[in-house]
């Protein structure tokens, strides 16, 4: 497949380095980007041939089968658009819009046999996840009954002076949409819908327009309830998440990605070895990462279907996010069917305005 790279800033690098290990299944062709010396750098570092300043240059002159779009926060959905009337499918960094509302326009632009749309969220992808997701199908763990999702990470105030940074018009949210939207992703992952969440934002300590701190509970469909931390003011960084089951606790600790070390399963007396000899049956040796995620979605193309993690996943993801802020800016209990067209928060995740 040929592919183009739309964006050429620090993360465009793990995206050409990802594509490239798999020379078998796609060739980056061009990329594109404003700023011509960065541009320059990034093609001369990645051997990449051809290079624009403007996306609908590109894909008339490329004709590109995927495009993945890494620019500015608030700036991808109008290139992804450029890219599906075009006929390309779309990879987009999280999150991938600012809004439900600019979500379900990516959606409503996809086509029934592509063009699609998919969101990074490589945290699904490492082995670890999936092996977990596959012992939750086949019943080994029993019901899944208490979880917890903590994003505590650190960003000092130098982080937020660049200017785009901080303000709910360019990024869409704090750490609840910027940071710990990976973790709340492999959350739901597990876990399946959510059907309500009771929530806090706070600033704590930084100067910003949006909230550094978050606190969320959140109750799934199936029963499971959880507790989400989300946090840019925690010296100690730590991405944790925790899973109790009937029949067993996983929980994985990291940061910012994860291997298989990085996992720990416990479980509860009397499934010691059931549970044990399924958890060491399960795939093992890949990291969470781009290169796993682009795999998976070069594969989906290949075969002709919609390549994950797709906008329907990406958006019981967003749909949370959003359910956090409504429930902490309304002071109330937040369900899914609060978030439709009629909501505030539909089309800006700070709704009317944000509490502070």
């Amino acid at each position: 497949m040929r592919a183009a790279i739309v964006g050429t800033g620090n993360i465009a690098r793990f995206h050409a380095e990802s594509l490239q290990a798999l020379p078998d299944d796609v060739e980056v062709v061009a990329a594109v980007d404003i700023d011509s010396v960065r541009l320059a750098e990034f093609c001369s570092a990645h051997r990449i041939a051809h290079h624009y300043a403007d996306v609908e240059q590109m894909l008339t002159s490329q004709r590109p089968d995927l495009v993945h779009v890494y620019t500015q926060t608030g700036l991808p959905r109008g290139q992804a658009l450029q890219c599906l009337a075009a006929g390309a499918s779309v990879v987009v960094e999280k999150p991938p819009t600012l809004t439900l509302h600019e979500l379900d326009e990516l959606t409503a632009a996809q086509g029934t046999a592509g063009p699609w749309v998919a969101t990074v969220f490589q945290h699904q992808f490492g082995s670890g996840a999936l092996r977990l997701r596959s012992m939750v199908a086949d019943g080994v763990l029993g019901r899944p009954l208490l979880a917890v999702c903590n994003t505590t990470w650190m960003r000092t105030q130098a982080y937020f002076d660049a200017p785009w940074r901080g303000r709910w018009d360019t990024e869409g949210g704090g750490p609840t949409m910027g940071h710990g939207i990976h973790q709340m992703d492999l959350l739901g992952a597990i876990l399946g819908d959510w059907k309500e969440v009771s929530a806090i934002a706070v600033q704590q300590a930084r100067r910003v327009e949006t909230e550094d701190v978050s606190l969320a509970q959140v109750v799934f469909v199936n029963g499971a309830v959880a507790s989400v931390v989300n946090s840019v003011v925690s010296p100690r960084e730590e991405s944790y998440l925790r899973f109790d089951f009937e029949r067993a606790t996983v929980e994985l600790t990291h940061l910012y990605g994860y291997g298989d070390d990085d996992w720990r399963i416990t479980p509860a007396p009397g499934f010691e070895e059931p549970v044990n000899a399924a958890w060491k049956a399960g795939g093992h040796g890949v990291r969470s990462s781009h290169e796993s995620q682009f795999r998976a979605v070069l594969q989906s193309l290949r075969d002709g279907e919609a390549p994950p993690v797709t906008t329907a996943d990406a958006r019981r993801t967003m749909q949370l996010v959003a359910g956090i802020y409504a429930s902490a800016f309304e002071r109330r209990r937040i369900r899914p069917t609060d978030l439709g067209p009629d909501s505030p928060f539909y089309r800006r995740m700070d709704g009317n305005g944000a509490r502070w």
